[in-house]
Order: structure tokens, then C-alpha cells, then sequence
């Protein structure tokens, strides 16, 4: 009898139970009635506290569109797995302990990167894992794609067309703040696709001069409004050339709930322009997923379970040059897959006459 523990991990999205979906059909129909599958409750937290159940096929039927995770999730940060909690829990012990206690053969983990690390280390530990890419953020090494990353886009790239026609109307300067604290790929593909004017990621600091600019260049033009597309973790020029501790620190002290009320105030102030800020916050997040992350997903499910069937543990399935693979999680755990300076898509963004502040 093979036994199966399948967690979920970190910030939700769309595309996480149409992954588990995926894993769970593919071994119930290679294994028929010779496995059984655990899910965990609420991620690490439900590994370390023993919190499962069996699950049945039935549990699996009808999840393909739903949004969120059935298995519910938690955030357990890596920097604190191998310290003991308040209730002095080992936590790396307490995971091996239940892993053991489960009789598992395996156990499947979906993720964005603190989840990747904390994979890597329960390999490193001896347990048997596959893992899978989950992120909105699309920064996770080793795939071109995650799951969950052409949801948000869509859902983004939504709120700047609707954006688009209230700004037209009213002549306004329009700032949309699109999830992404230490990558802009989400930003910077909706607001490709959404036809923002400006965009403003954190892999490229920004100067205000720049941006007000760019909003004075387009009324002298006769366009009299102006969409930015702002990752909520862009930087000033100046930011980025302190120290790491002095820079958040800075950023703590800003008197702006985030850094787009305070580009808003800045240009509003340099031009008399009415500037307005939006931000879609979790929506980015929820939902159904759509049909590419459906594919996707079902694509990376049968893959894990392929592993699992040919006991290939310390994988995480990978999408690289639209193929699906696996690659060992000790090679790409703990790495930040940024947006390149010689990004094809910064390029192609340049070319249009979209500009990034700089």
C-alpha cells in the first residue's frame, strides 16, 4: 500500500487544487486501490502538529475550477523551522516524526520559495519529496512558470483596462499597485498587457524626475491621463544605493501606506494633476483559476505523480522551454529568479515607449 501526504504552503493562489487535483487522479488511476492519500492540514503547521486526514477520490472531484486550497495553508517562515517554538516544538523533528508516523512514502509539497527551503531541508533529512512551483509572483528558480502566475496577471491586468476608462474620463493619473515585493514580473507583464505608461518594479530603482516627466511629456501631448503600473516593492534610486538595514528601515518610516500614495502625492504635487491610487491587494490571489494555469497545473500534478511512481523524490517539477521536467531541489532552493536587466520583455516595454523611472 503506497501512502501519500500532500501539503500546501505559503500564500494561497489559483491553480492549487487543480495541481493537487492533478497529482491525486494520476495515482489513484496508476495505483487503483493500492494507495492512500493524506492530506495535511494548513501546510508545515499541519505536519508539525499532526494535523491530516485520509483523503477519498471523491475529495478530489470537482476542485479543477475552485479557488484557494482544500487542504487549507499557513505561513511557516524558514528562518524559523529549526527553532523551537513557544511550546518547545522541534519543528524539523516534529515533521519527521509525523512523516514516520504516517507510514509515508512520499510527501508532495506545493510552494513558493520558503516553501522550496523547507522542502529541500526535510530532504536533506531523509524524508522522500516531490515539490511544486506555486507562486503569483512567477520568482521561483529553476521554471520558467508557476502555476498561480497567469491568473494574477489576468486578474491585474482587469483592474488597469477598467482603470483605463475612468482615468480617460476624468484626466486623472491613475496608480495601480500590483502585488510583488521583491520581483516585478507580475507588474510587469499586467501592465504590458494592460498599457500602463509607466512602470515601476523593483529589480529597476526608480527617480521621481523621471516619472513626473514622462506624466508631464503625455498632457504636453494632449494626452490628458496617465496609467503607472507600481510593484508594491519599488524603490527610489536613493533607497537602493543604502545599506539593506538603513533601507528598511526607511521604508518602515515612510508616512504612506505604501510606496504608491507617496509617488501619487509626489506627482500630484509637481503637476496639479489629480493622481489616484488602486490597489487589488488579494484579489490578485483569488478566484478560479484560468484556463492556462488549469493546464498548467494538471501538466505539473501528473508530472509529481510520475516522480512518486518512479520513486525520483527530491525533484520539483519544473516548466523549462514549455516542457515539463523536474529539477533537484538543492540546485534551486533559497534562489530569487528576478527580472533580468536584459529582459526581452523590459525590452519590448522600451521599445513602446512604456518607461521604468530611470
Amino acid at each position: 500500500m503506497k501512502r501519500i501526504g500532500i501539503l500546501t504552503s505559503g500564500g494561497d493562489c489559483q491553480g492549487l487544487n487543480a495541481t493537487i487535483r492533478a497529482v491525486a487522479k494520476s495515482l489513484y488511476h496508476y495505483y487503483e486501490n493500492d494507495i492512500e492519500i493524506y492530506g495535511i492540514i494548513d501546510g508545515y503547521r499541519g505536519l508539525i502538529y499532526g494535523e491530516y486526514r485520509l483523503m477519498k477520490p471523491d475529495d478530489f472531484s470537482g476542485i479543477l475550477t475552485r479557488g484557494g486550497t482544500i487542504l487549507g495553508t499557513s505561513r511557516q517562515p524558514f528562518k524559523l523551522m529549526r527553532v523551537v517554538d513557544e511550546n518547545s516544538v522541534d519543528k524539523v523533528a516534529a515533521m519527521k516524526a509525523n512523516y514516520r508516523k504516517l507510514k509515508l512514502d512520499c510527501l508532495v509539497i506545493l510552494g513558493g520559495n520558503g516553501t522550496q527551503k523547507t522542502a529541500n531541508l526535510l530532504s536533506e533529512e531523509g524524508l522522500n519529496v516531490v515539490s511544486l512551483p506555486k507562486t503569483i509572483d512567477n520568482d521561483l528558480w529553476g521554471t520558467d512558470m508557476t502555476f498561480g502566475f497567469q491568473s494574477a496577471v489576468d486578474i491585474a491586468t482587469n483592474v488597469i483596462d477598467c482603470i483605463h476608462t475612468t482615468a480617460t474620463s476624468h484626466g486623472r493619473v491613475f496608480i495601480i499597485e500590483v502585488m510583488g515585493h521583491k520581483v516585478g514580473w507580475l507588474t510587469l507583464y499586467a501592465g504590458i498587457a494592460g498599457g500602463a505608461d509607466v512602470i515601476l518594479i523593483p529589480e529597476i530603482p526608480y527617480d521621481i524626475k523621471s516619472v513626473i516627466k514622462t506624466v508631464k511629456q503625455r498632457n504636453e501631448s494632449g494626452k490628458n491621463f496617465s496609467i503607472l503600473a507600481v510593484a508594491e516593492g519599488a524603490i527610489t534610486k536613493e533607497l537602493a544605493a543604502m545599506p539593506k538595514k538603513q533601507r528598511k528601515a526607511a521604508v518602515a518610516e515612510m508616512a504612506y501606506p505604501s510606496i504608491s500614495y507617496k509617488i501619487a502625492h509626489e506627482i500630484e504635487q509637481a503637476t496639479g494633476q489629480e493622481t489616484r491610487v488602486t490597489v487589488p491587494g488579494h484579489f490578485q490571489r483569488g478566484g478560479s483559476p484560468c484556463p492556462y494555469d488549469r493546464v498548467l497545473s494538471t501538466r505539473f500534478g501528473t508530472k509529481a505523480a510520475e516522480l512518486i511512481i518512479n520513486k525520483q523524490y527530491g525533484n520539483m517539477v519544473a516548466l523549462v522551454n514549455n516542457k515539463v521536467v523536474f529539477v533537484p531541489l538543492k540546485d534551486i532552493a533559497g534562489k530569487l529568479k528576478s527580472v533580468p536587466a536584459d529582459s526581452e520583455l523590459i525590452h519590448t516595454a522600451k521599445m513602446m515607449g512604456i518607461t521604468f523611472g530611470e
